[in-house]
């Protein structure tokens, strides 16, 4: 089943979630409760997101999401930083 394309925002919400539940994952993570908030934060940002109110909203829906949200968070970062 086709789902609609996802807005960017829903996109970054993801990738947020899921680099801060890396970040706790962590051994001995720092700050441990802002990172705890943030994660509750942006849980429930995700769960009520516009998006999901539409027809079609499939759990697998959800799971291209985490998806394509982790393959844009592994992609290598180009900057001004990079050395040539």
């Amino acid at each position: 089943m086709e789902h609609a394309p996802f807005p960017l925002d829903l996109i970054k919400l993801q990738t947020e979630w899921q680099l801060t539940y890396a970040a706790l994952a962590v051994p001995r993570p720092a700050h441990t409760t802002a990172l705890r908030r943030r994660l509750q934060t942006l849980s429930g940002q995700l769960q009520f997101h516009p998006y999901w109110t539409g027809t079609c909203r499939t759990p697998a829906a959800r799971v291209e999401l985490r998806r394509l949200a982790r393959a844009l968070g592994e992609r290598p970062r180009t900057d001004a930083r990079s050395t040539s």
